[in-house]
């Protein structure tokens, strides 16, 4: 009797906005059945990954999965740091699926590990020379919150090193830039960047910029104020956006020595690719003496793939042990 037909692997990539499923048969399977559910809609992980399933894939019993949260995962307790959902376990979860095994990883420690399989279609160039093969990668994503994770080469394959940089402090550089930290300290106690970089972060920065100007702001939205190009205010906010940014990616890759090339994800930087060409990011990313001409050399690219930490959500079951195989 022939052994059972192993079953695909269900892999996620579940922010504080946005919930995407997939299902991917195998190590070199691309990810099927693509969908995405609102966060808010559901009461955990476990309930909005039940609903996948049960909604798109009701004939199917994975054989693993691998989901990919925004927000930290020390040991297998992990916290989706913008969801309002409680924190929980892999164990948890994996036991309410039914899955014979699950991991639960951090959606940028996914995000870099689809890195090495990006190609030419999934990226725009945003200035730099030939990366170094050797060298570690970056990836600094703002979105709903704010990503930042590397990507390290060994003898036995590429190690994810994830972590909170997008925790760090505001890399202001110039005096209107420190106008809006004060803004920030005064009313949040904190000068952390996901404050700013990031889509409630851009709405923030605009509010700020019109304080300083004695004016008020109303109530736009990240994706009002990078629609509206002509709009004077909101230019500057998307300058001054794109600027820290450039500051922090180039913070990154002296960080971790990211010579293989620094990525850019998250949902806002495809919306605004001429701003990051035109602007200062490219010059506040390499304007760092002593450092301009080591930084000059990194190159730096937008990933416009749609679904990168679900590829990169694959990768990490397929670096897993033998005996999953077999699951």
């Amino acid at each position: 009797m022939s052994a059972p037909k192993r079953g695909p692997w269900l892999v996620g990539d579940v922010g504080g906005t946005n919930a995407r499923f997939a299902l991917v048969d195998g190590p070199d399977g691309v990810p099927s059945q693509v969908k995405s559910l609102p966060t808010r809609d559901h009461a955990g992980l476990a309930e909005a990954a039940s609903a996948y399933l049960h909604q798109y894939a009701p004939d199917v019993r994975p054989s693993a999965g691998c989901l990919a949260v925004a927000g930290p995962v020390v040991g297998r307790t992990y916290h989706l740091t913008n969801a309002g959902w409680p924190k929980g376990t892999a164990d948890e979860v994996r036991a309410r699926l039914g899955l014979p095994h699950l991991e639960i990883i951090n959606d940028f420690e996914a995000l870099a590990l689809s890195l090495p399989r990006l190609g030419g279609d999934d990226l725009v160039p945003l200035g730099g020379t030939a990366p170094d093969p050797g060298a570690p990668l970056a990836v600094v994503g703002p979105g709903t919150g704010l990503g930042v994770a590397g990507l390290v080469p060994t003898p036995s394959g590429w190690v994810p090193l994830p972590g909170e940089g997008g925790q760090v402090d505001v890399p202001a550089a110039t005096d209107r830039e420190l106008e809006v930290v004060r803004l920030l300290r005064a009313e949040h106690g904190t000068s952390n960047v996901e404050y700013l970089l990031s889509g409630n972060g851009l709405a923030r920065l605009h509010r700020y910029l019109a304080a300083l100007d004695g004016e008020a702001a109303g109530t736009l939205t990240a994706r009002e104020i990078t629609e509206r190009r002509d709009d004077p205010r909101c230019r500057e906010a998307l300058d001054i956006f794109c600027a820290l940014l450039g500051s922090l990616a180039g913070n990154v890759a002296l960080t971790l020595g990211a010579r293989g090339g620094v990525y850019l994800g998250g949902g806002i930087p495809p919306r605004i690719v001429d701003v990051l060409r035109g602007g200062a990011f490219r010059a506040r990313f390499e304007g760092k003496p002593p450092m301009e001409d080591y930084l000059r050399a990194v190159p730096v690219a937008l990933i416009v793939h749609p679904g990168p930490a679900l590829a990169g959500a694959a990768m990490r079951l397929a670096q897993s042990p033998p005996e999953l195989e077999h699951a």
